[in-house]
């Protein structure tokens, strides 16, 4: 019986070293986090004008694009200056073949200067998870996730294409703070068809250009891109983009997608690898 107690002893050492590393990593990876927030907090503005002008903003726009602003806006509110949003859903960690794991995450957004933190955490195993930061800072783009928060599994920060692939988040987003695809806001629309648009974006350096796709009753469906970098087998590989968005409801007077999927659009077919409810929102306006 000497045998059990030892091998007790060596799993309760165990699990206290593991309580202790994510404890220590979760310590380390809050000031991570507030690093990154402080940066973006540093270079918001407000943004201008501070309400939205239907008359103003609306004119000359695609018609699919009138049609979607004079749903989901009411003219003479106040502009969105920044959101926090918190986000419950699953997220596919598998390559080959689909792996669905669990996630939570809070996702701080301004609105001008273009920018997000978004901090997630991903249930790999009952007392593992992957910390991850996913963000568009200043101009600069991040992914960086970490099991523990401590032992990172990659680290992409500070090139012209991570930056382009976080920009061109922060755009596909904007369902959820539609005033920020306003022209007034730096978006430039294109007509395509009766029920779909391009919208372009820039910040400083980087620029991006990305199809929005409406209902018939006016709200979004889905936004698009071309190519965005996706990581197979450790490299980075520029693959079509996908984000779906719906079960539309009204709030703080705005029509907003609550759900949403992404997707990347593979010559194998359609590969969902995001799929996530928004918990809570809230919102803070141009003064």
């Amino acid at each position: 019986m000497i045998w059990l107690t030892w091998a007790a002893l060596v799993v309760a050492a165990l699990a206290i070293l593991a309580a202790a590393l994510a404890a220590y990593g979760a310590r380390r990876w809050s000031a991570g986090t507030r690093g990154l927030l402080a940066r973006l907090e540093a270079a918001r503005v407000e943004p201008l004008p501070a309400r939205y002008d239907a008359a103003r903003e609306l004119k000359g726009l695609p018609a699919p694009v009138q049609r979607y602003f004079r749903t989901v806006l009411t003219d003479g509110q106040a502009m969105l200056a920044a959101a926090t949003v918190e986000h419950r859903g699953s997220f596919n960690v598998g390559e080959a073949t689909e792996q669905w794991k669990p996630f939570t995450s809070r996702q701080r957004v301004v609105m001008r200067r273009p920018g997000f933190v978004w901090n997630g955490k991903v249930a790999m195993l009952p007392g593992l998870n992957v910390l991850v930061h996913d963000a568009y800072v200043a101009g600069e783009g991040v992914l960086h996730p970490a099991m523990l928060g401590l032992f990172t599994l990659t680290d992409l920060r500070g090139t012209d294409a991570i930056a382009r692939d976080e920009l061109m988040r922060f755009l596909a987003e904007a369902a959820w703070y539609p005033t920020a695809l306003l022209p007034s806001q730096g978006v430039h629309w294109e007509a395509v068809d009766e029920r779909s648009a391009q919208a372009s974006l820039a910040d400083g350096d980087v620029s991006l250009t990305m199809l929005f796709s409406f209902e018939a009753d006016g709200t979004l469906r889905s936004v698009r891109a071309d190519a965005r970098g996706r990581t197979v087998a450790g490299k980075t590989v520029m693959t079509p983009w996908e984000g779906r968005w719906s079960d539309v409801q009204t709030h703080d007077g705005m029509r907003l997608p609550m759900k949403g999927e992404v997707a990347w659009l593979t010559p194998q077919g359609r590969k969902p690898y995001w799929r996530g409810a928004i918990a809570s929102l809230s919102f803070e306006y141009a003064r």
